[in-house]
């Protein structure tokens, strides 16, 4: 299956609860993730942190699907069209 580029936004609710797991599961995927950047928001008490992926379509789901997977993680993902040369 042929790698596509990307990007994964996440937003966070409840950061102390959950940043040992969500920096867990990014580093499971670490092979496949570019670029990580993490804003923490204090007026609205979340965290926003977005990726830059170059993986297949089933890592970019396992991926969402894992940090989906944990109560007060919202997660949006996009590729490419095609895969970029």
């Amino acid at each position: 299956m042929d790698k596509r580029l990307g990007f994964v936004g996440i937003i966070v609710e409840d950061r102390q609860k959950n940043a040992s797991k969500i920096n867990s599961i990014l580093s499971e995927f670490g092979g496949v993730i570019l670029s990580r950047t993490g804003i923490p928001y204090k007026e609205r008490a979340c965290s926003v942190i977005t990726l830059i992926v170059d993986a297949t379509t089933d890592e970019i789901g396992a991926l969402s699907g894992k940090l989906g997977n944990i109560t007060g993680v919202t997660v949006k993902s996009a590729l490419s069209r095609s895969k970029i040369i």
